[in-house]
Parts: structure tokens; C-alpha cells; sequence
């Protein structure tokens, strides 16, 4: 899989894609993250790619062309499955989104800025708009980061463990239940029971109630969704 993400601020992205998952996916194959830095694609002798915007409210836009520019230049050289807009206004970014767009060739993503981005890239280019909360960051490259991440760690073979995604909290609708490691027994406070006892039926059974429980408990939501 292939993720292009327009920016202007490349440099932020270099210390999340060379750790963890996201650095193990990339030296797998199975990722590639090319991020494109939208002044290269401006005419502007000084890297200028935002302007005033036409109405007169407050704050800067960034124009039309750079980032026009730069989407054609990629579409140009292949195809792509999704342009991307990480914008507050987008659709809430969910499990499914992520298992979707793992399952995608190529895709790009764009990071606004400022007061946003000129409405007719989204008129044009976007093909979904993409938000990971009620809030407003002050640019989509947090955003882009928690989307790459998130769809990175589902594509098969990524994880050296891949049913260990298919448990993730979120995969079937539910929560994680809780999870263990040794000792068993810290200071009084044991491991539950059922988790030695081997018997996987009553392990499963366990975990589900766990599950349901939990989302009850903290995501009631999730359950009437």
C-alpha cells in the first residue's frame, strides 16, 4: 500500500514513520509513505501558498493551486483509490474506516491549514473527508498520523501476530476485555481465574462478557449504535 501525504510541514511525519509498527511495516514492503511538501508546488518566489480570503473573515487560506498542482502531478504518474481531507467537519474516523482503507492500493492525503483549504480542492479532488474528533487541530498532519497508524497496523502481514488486530478494541463493535501478563499474583491482586484454567470455551465466554460489560459500562454508545 501506498500513502501520499500533501503537507507543509514534511519534517513533522519523520519521527512517527521511523518507529514501532509504522517503521516495520515500511521495511516490510508492505507500506509506503511518501510525504510531498505543498511550497514545492507553488509559483510564489517566496513559497507563498495561502492568501486572504474572499469575504473578509478573519484568518488565511491556503490557495488553489499549489495543492491542485501536486494532486495532478501524483495522479499523473498512477492511480488512486481515495484523496483524502483531514478536516473537523469529516466523517469521524472509525475501526471500519481504517479496515477499508487498508485494503486500498494507493491513496493520498491532504493536510489542511490555517483557516482551511480553498472549497473547490474539495469540490474537485477530495473524495472523502475524514476527522478524528470534535475538535480543531491546528493542521491535519496529527490527523494524517493517526490515520496512517491506525490503517498501517491491519494490513496483512504488518503485525507479526495478525490476529492480534482482530482483537483490537473496535474490531467487533466492542471493547477490548481485559488482558494479563505474568505474575499472576501481584501483591494480593491475582489474575482472574478462568485466564489459568486453560479451558478455552470458558476463556471465550469470559472475554465476551468482559467485553460487553466494559462497553456497557464505558462506551454505552458503542452498543446502541
Amino acid at each position: 500500500m501506498r500513502i501520499d501525504i500533501l503537507t507543509l510541514f514534511p519534517d513533522m511525519f519523520s519521527g512517527v514513520f521511523s518507529h514501532s509498527i509504522l517503521k516495520r511495516a515500511i521495511q516490510k514492503g508492505h507500506l509506503e509513505v511518501q510525504c510531498h511538501d505543498i511550497r514545492d508546488y507553488t509559483l510564489d518566489k517566496h513559497r507563498r501558498v495561502d492568501d486572504y480570503p474572499f469575504g473578509g473573515e478573519a484568518g488565511m487560506v491556503m490557495m488553489i493551486e499549489p495543492i491542485a498542482r501536486c494532486i495532478e502531478q501524483l495522479k499523473s504518474e498512477r492511480d488512486y483509490d481515495a484523496v483524502i481531507f483531514m478536516s473537523p467537519d469529516g466523517v469521524p474516523f472509525k475501526q471500519t474506516a481504517a479496515n477499508r482503507l487498508s485494503m486500498m492500493q494507493n491513496i493520498i492525503i491532504l493536510c489542511g491549514h490555517y483557516k482551511g483549504i480553498d472549497e473547490r480542492i474539495r469540490d474537485i479532488y477530495v473524495t472523502e473527508e475524514i476527522s478524528i474528533g470534535d475538535y480543531v487541530l491546528s493542521g491535519g498532519e496529527i490527523a494524517a498520523m493517526t490515520v496512517v497508524d491506525a490503517v498501517a497496523r491491519v494490513i496483512p502481514g504488518v503485525l507479526n501476530d495478525e490476529t492480534s488486530a482482530l482483537s483490537d478494541s473496535f474490531q467487533d463493535g466492542l471493547l477490548s476485555a481485559p488482558v494479563y501478563t505474568r505474575p499472576a499474583d501481584y501483591k494480593g491482586n491475582k489474575v482472574p481465574d478462568v485466564l489459568l484454567s486453560g479451558n478455552e470455551r470458558l476463556i471465550r465466554d469470559w472475554k465476551l462478557e468482559q467485553q460487553l460489560e466494559r462497553t456497557q459500562k464505558r462506551r454505552p454508545d458503542l452498543l446502541n449504535s
